[in-house]
């Protein structure tokens, strides 16, 4: 499987930039005293895991990428894919689990399962009471 056949959903770059300017600008307090040092980790957190956090797709699952870590979700666990309340996307597992998949909004469900190569069923449209 080559790299053109992963569709990959990452995170607003902007995250990162807002990380490396947080960081900038927190420099002056850390280097006032050391007990400050600390507040440096905050930002270089934030730029990770907006560097690293996401869903990549393919044909055979998802790889779901957090700050630490990530995951293997094969497509034939997954039962369904929903939005939450918030308008995130989230798979649904065979085990009961459910697993929301970072960067990965409602709208992106289409090209998440155009991926698999199957396609999304269409409902007939809804008409008024008359």
């Amino acid at each position: 499987m080559s790299k053109s056949d992963t569709v990959r959903f990452r995170h607003n770059q902007a995250i990162l930039a807002a990380a490396i300017i947080a960081f900038i600008g927190a420099l002056p307090l850390a280097s006032a005293r050391s007990y400050f040092l600390p507040v440096l980790l905050v930002p270089l957190a934030v730029g990770a895991w907006a560097w690293r956090a996401g869903t990549d797709a393919d044909a055979t699952g998802l790889r779901v990428r957090a700050l630490a870590g990530q995951r293997r979700i094969a497509w034939d666990q997954v039962i369904e894919l929903v939005t939450d309340e918030r308008g995130r996307a989230v798979a649904r597992l065979d085990d009961g689990q459910q697993v929301t998949l970072p960067a990965v909004r409602g709208t992106d469900l289409p090209r998440l399962v155009a991926v698999t190569g199957q396609s999304l069923p269409h409902t007939p449209a809804e008409t008024p009471n008359q």
